[in-house]
């Protein structure tokens, strides 16, 4: 149990329904409050440097961190479907921020890579998260933070796994999977190789 916050003293469950759905206390809702909070259009300095959505901001940070990468690799480790993957790097290449080339191993495979533009812009961006992600975890004794990344890690696992499980149980009543659903039946497949 949660210690009581302000919101709790703010926020009263609802006497309207039986049994109502506390958010305060409920892990998924305050992880997606914290993500919200730290989406990166919503700090202004990255913001005034950078005029990329939220989801190219996403794909954009994974191609100068890993590159030269697949779309369908910054689908896995972002957890992205790649329909918003797709639409992402359409919207980067033609603001000439990245550019597609041809895998040297296979010819049908295009990976990922910054521009002189996007090297540029990537230069600026880097401290800013940097800086803002020291301030946040300053919070965390270097302990905590071991035992954050250890938990989080669970979580991830542990969501991917439920996900995945819904959609085969969907698939063995006869349900065609939407791509997002086969997407992640690869991701909980691919995690389990590793």
């Amino acid at each position: 149990m949660v210690s009581k916050t302000v919101r709790e003293k703010v926020f009263k469950l609802t006497q309207e329904l039986e049994r109502p759905l506390d958010l305060i206390q409920h892990l998924p809702f305050r992880i997606a409050v914290v993500s919200n909070l730290l989406a990166l259009n919503r700090d202004w300095h990255i913001r005034s440097l950078s005029d990329l959505e939220p989801r190219e901001l996403r794909v954009f940070l994974n191609i100068g961190s890993y590159m030269p990468i697949k779309a369908a690799d910054i689908a896995y480790q972002s957890r992205l479907d790649s329909y918003t993957v797709s639409r992402a790097v359409k919207k980067l290449q033609a603001a000439k921020m990245i550019e597609v080339e041809a895998d040297p191993k296979h010819r049908n495979v295009k990976n990922l890579r910054l521009s002189e533009q996007g090297k540029a812009l990537y230069s600026e961006l880097v401290p800013a998260i940097e800086q803002r992600s020291d301030t946040l975890e300053g919070v965390l004794t270097s302990q905590e933070r071991e035992q954050f990344y250890r938990i989080i890690e669970k979580l991830e696992n542990k969501a991917e796994q439920i996900l995945a499980e819904q959609a085969l149980s969907m698939i063995e009543q006869g349900n065609e999977p939407p791509a997002d659903q086969k997407e992640v039946i690869r991701w909980f497949r691919k995690g389990k190789k590793e």
